[in-house]
């Protein structure tokens, strides 16, 4: 009985980075359709989705039968508990993707982005398809380190929006309110997609450690991962 209830435990994390495989395919297949107004992939995008949201209504299923069934405690607990959580931001990253898909969808047979931004939205997009990457890896290894790298990584997403915004708001801006809204909503789509990734990576943290991200100090989580922080009593 209990091996079979690890063995579910195992599955919703191996549900969880499908999850994050499919949203991350999805972000990188919607950047390229909307800087090559490549309508046939955005459709594609967009109805994949349903995919990211059958996994998750599978997964709630079994995670509510599994707190019914075994009350699971302690680590178990925070397991079933964190992958519930995980599992809706991997789900709104998911629609993330979707909503760009749309966009392009609106705007076709023009891509959705003027040719002097298409670099930094590409760039965007790019990163936001890296991030979810690492999310991933964060999953399997559990490795609290490489989750606390994202919040960092995600900085540079941040410095990418503003660039956005600094080229919305210049007086040289000729492309019309339609396209400034465009653009404006695709940044925060890419934005918000990065900061879906981060929460992901910090509620590994957790689960690993029992403290949220922003109590621990990367340089100690560091040493203990390499072995090097000191050991009491020495």
């Amino acid at each position: 009985m209990r091996d079979a209830y690890h063995e579910e435990l195992d599955s919703i994390g191996d549900s969880l980075v499908e999850m994050a495989r499919l949203v991350g395919s999805a972000i990188g297949r919607a950047t390229t359709a909307m800087l090559d107004a490549d309508l046939k992939l955005a459709e594609s995008v967009i109805a994949a989705d349903e995919k990211v949201d059958d996994i998750q209504r599978d997964l709630e299923t079994r995670a509510i039968q599994l707190l019914a069934r075994q009350q699971p405690v302690a680590t178990d607990l925070r397991i079933v508990v964190t992958s519930l959580r995980m599992s809706a931001d991997l789900e709104r990253s998911g629609d993330l993707a979707q909503h760009v898909a749309k966009v392009t969808r609106l705007r076709f047979p023009e891509s959705p982005v003027p040719r002097d931004l298409q670099a930094t939205l590409l760039e965007m997009g790019q990163l936001a398809q890296r991030l979810m990457a690492k999310a991933a890896e964060v999953i399997i290894t559990k490795d609290v380190d490489l989750a606390l790298q994202l919040e960092q990584d995600d900085d540079a997403m941040d410095l990418l929006h503003r660039t956005l915004f600094q080229h919305l708001m210049d007086d040289r801006w000729k492309h019309g309110i339609e396209t400034a809204v465009d653009v404006t909503l695709l940044g925060r789509y890419y934005e918000r997609f990065a900061d879906h990734a981060v929460s992901v990576a910090r509620r590994v943290v957790y689960l690993v450690t029992g403290d949220y991200a922003d109590e621990i100090d990367p340089a100690a989580a560091v040493a203990e991962s390499d072995g090097t922080a000191p050991v009491e009593g020495r």
